[in-house]
């Protein structure tokens, strides 16, 4: 995956951008949205290579959210994967222009960058990642989460939040696989209602990991949602009952996979992991 990464950003120019793009995307992180996408495509039955330039391009659209939220406009943070936000070595301009790079490069490595993927299933993939990133997924979900800081939201509207903001690239991270393995709909579907579980549940051990860990272990600014006054699921539910709600989702999204048997089995890890993780 990381060699995969290294090698969709070679010719870039100018050099400062191509720093800059450079400086987030290989900055390490857990790489789970592409991971998903390769699992979920030899899930459908096809070799993950045929999934690595989607794989790829779901990793650029995920660095390009965390280098704009990350910006003063937003969450104004200082710290991403153990090392200083984009905007803090390049500026605020150079951030922003390299975080829209990395997404217009996204949509050249479906489109252009997956040879032996048919044509209707690379565009049935970039219509599908559009939605995600855009307004009905991770930007909406922004700008839902923006607008609620300062105030005392519900549930509802938390979940939204979440479902949007992360959820929506998780999903496509896994269905996305089994896209472009040319999976039948009933196995789209199934895909989908355990991304939508994981992705909740991710969010859900987020918020708890923002309470329970350090910066240095989380690589990220620890007791953030604190300071810029959010609504958590911790602060909503208590660190229990969010944690047996992720243990509940993340049972609930493994249940709708199961039945693919020993296929299934890494996304069933996958599923394990999320709620396990201490960063």
């Amino acid at each position: 995956m990381e060699a995969a990464l290294d090698d969709a950003l070679a010719p870039e120019r100018p050099e400062r951008l191509r720093e800059a793009m450079r400086y987030s995307l290989l900055a390490g992180g857990k790489r789970l949205r592409p991971i998903l996408c390769l699992a979920s495509c030899e899930l459908a039955g096809a070799a993950r290579s045929l999934a690595m330039p989607t794989a790829v391009a779901l990793e650029m659209v995920h660095t390009m959210s965390l280098i704009h939220d990350d910006l003063p406009a937003m969450d104004n943070d200082d710290l991403r994967r153990g090392r200083p936000t984009n905007h803090k070595v390049f500026g605020d301009a150079n951030a922003i222009l390299a975080g829209d790079a990395l997404l217009c490069r996204a949509f050249e490595m479906v489109a252009e960058r997956s040879p032996g993927v048919p044509a209707e299933r690379r565009v049935q993939v970039v219509a599908a990642l559009a939605r995600a990133a855009g307004a009905p997924g991770l930007v909406g979900g922004q700008v839902v989460d923006l607008e609620s800081e300062g105030k005392l939201v519900g549930l509802e509207t938390l979940e939204y939040i979440h479902l949007h903001k992360t959820g929506a690239l998780l999903e496509i991270s896994v269905t996305s696989g089994a896209m472009i393995a040319g999976a039948p709909g009933e196995l789209v579907e199934a895909l989908r209602r355990y991304a939508r579980g994981i992705g909740l549940a991710f969010q859900i051990i987020d918020d708890i990991l923002d309470v329970t860990a350090d910066s240095a272990t989380l690589g990220k600014t620890a007791g953030k949602d604190l300071i810029a006054d959010k609504t958590t699921y911790p602060s909503l539910l208590g660190l229990d009952e969010s944690r047996r709600r992720a243990d509940a989702l993340t049972t609930e999204a493994t249940q709708s996979i199961e039945a693919w048997g020993e296929a299934a089995q890494p996304l069933m890890a996958l599923a394990s992991y999320i709620t396990a993780r201490d960063r």
